[in-house]
């Protein structure tokens, strides 16, 4: 009978180190990313100026920019597929086109 226990090689006394990325870190990472989403879309577009609008009527989507008549009064509200751009091009080759004010 030996003195001692034999144990599987791959058994090992040391403690294992915590995984960088838990569960706890992702719920949190997505909650995180629904805020900022949601209160922060005028800040995720704080580089670009240009104002993307869907006309609610015709569903025609316009950009405004800054110094038009209703550029102020345009809200941006991406659940309906307005954005901001950064340019006139950017916009155009997205197919939107010029606010007529």
């Amino acid at each position: 009978m030996p003195t001692h226990r034999s144990f599987s090689p791959r058994y090992t006394t040391k403690k294992r180190a915590r995984p960088r990325f838990t569960m706890e870190a992702f719920y949190l990472a997505i909650i995180g990313a629904g805020v900022a989403g949601y209160l922060g879309v005028e800040a995720a577009g704080a580089g670009c100026t240009i104002k993307g609008n869907v006309s609610i009527g015709s569903h025609e989507r316009i950009y405004h920019l800054p110094g038009q008549e209703y550029y102020e009064k345009t809200n941006i509200s991406p659940q309906y597929g307005e954005r901001w751009f950064c340019s006139e091009a950017e916009a155009r080759a997205a197919g939107w086109r010029r606010a007529r004010r």
